[in-house]
């Protein structure tokens, strides 16, 4: 654990248009997840780890944070709140946010991205970051895929030594993976009020002045859950314990059934399904991989795998859901088959029928 409290900002002023329907009502990282919503999971973790005073840099639904943290007491942290009015890029919001630090010119601060889901050791991060004396300090990871991401090539003493932002031809399979510690003084040479990207203008601006960017690299559990298959999957991992957090509303197992929510004898619920508040399951329904959202209810008979089934929605018995988003209020009849990636929009109703559907709805 690091000697001395550290200093967050956490990036929470996305849109989330990459889980609409889900993010109309609310931003992402408010979105329930594991029993809770998501953001509890790095403000959880980030205690854990020696962070005492977080900064959310907000935008989108901005009121709704604090509704939902207050001054952070609840978990063992000082929150404060900074707004943008217009998006500023990451780099922008950094700095905007940086006026509610109060640490010094050479105190490191941890940058967080509040759609990542992460188990690495972030002490050992910034351990790094400061026995190196860096300008900033990346967690990197390998993915399969690096051509979605921030590709991060480092020399053979860690250091960073071009960031390549989404190439369709990446030189290593090593990306960014959205966790930063920043030396103060260099937030602090992010021009104000002016839209910045990080990844693209201050990192590669770093390195061409010679400033020494390291990367950290872990192997740890890692996930961004941008999307609604990533949603589900981070949310399940989180139930079954594969990515263990202290705000789990639990103990890991199979399923997560919230206060209020009721399974039937004889319905099958697995694979870190998460069954909300006021939530019923019928007997002869099988749910697996899922996350119902309050008031959920998903009638004999019925079939939802590696689904987010919205608020209020209604699946009736025959109706068979798989790796789709049904969006608050919608009611799927009897014998729909709701294929994998789409998503119905809230408040829509699918009649009793054979079809199955491969368009949104």
């Amino acid at each position: 654990m690091p000697r001395e409290p550290l200093e967050a900002i956490l990036l929470v002023g996305g849109k989330g248009t990459r889980l609409r329907p889900l993010t109309l009502s609310a931003p992402k990282p408010l979105l329930p997840t594991a029993g809770v919503p998501f953001l509890a999971h790095q403000l959880t973790r980030a205690a854990e780890c020696g962070i005492s005073h977080v900064v959310l840099a907000t935008s989108y639904r901005a009121e709704m944070f604090a509704e939902a943290f207050g001054d952070g007491s609840s978990f063992g942290l000082s929150i404060d709140y900074m707004y943008e009015e217009e998006p500023l890029g990451t780099g922008g919001g950094i700095r905007n946010a940086s006026s509610r630090l109060k640490g010094g010119p050479e105190d490191p601060v941890v940058i967080l991205n509040g759609d990542i889901l992460s188990g690495h050791d972030l002490p050992a991060q910034v351990d790094l970051h400061r026995k190196r004396d860096a300008a900033v300090t990346l967690h990197l990871v390998e993915v399969d895929d690096p051509s979605r991401y921030g590709c991060v090539p480092t020399d053979g003493d860690g250091r960073v030594t071009a960031f390549l932002e989404k190439t369709p031809d990446p030189v290593t399979n090593r990306i960014n993976a959205g966790c930063y510690v920043f030396k103060r003084s260099v937030i602090d040479a992010i021009p104000a009020g002016e839209v910045v990207s990080v990844e693209r203008e201050t990192f590669p601006g770093i390195i061409e002045a010679g400033e020494l960017i390291m990367g950290y690299d872990e192997s740890a559990y890692w996930l961004d859950v941008g999307t609604p298959e990533a949603f589900v999957r981070g949310s399940a991992d989180v139930v079954l314990g594969h990515m263990p957090s202290p705000a789990l509303a639990g103990e890991p197992g199979e399923s997560l059934v919230l206060a209020g929510a009721s399974v039937a004898e004889g319905a099958q619920v697995s694979g870190g399904t998460v069954v909300g508040a006021g939530s019923v399951v019928e007997t002869g329904a099988t749910v697996h991989g899922s996350v119902l959202f309050d008031d959920a209810r998903i009638r004999e008979g019925a079939v939802v795998t590696d689904s987010i089934i919205g608020r209020g929605a209604v699946i009736e018995g025959g109706a068979v859901i798989e790796g789709a988003v049904i969006g608050d209020r919608a009611s799927i009849g009897s014998g729909n088959e709701v294929a994998r990636g789409l998503r119905i929009w809230p408040d829509v109703r699918l009649e009793p029928t054979s079809v199955r559907f491969s368009a949104d709805v």
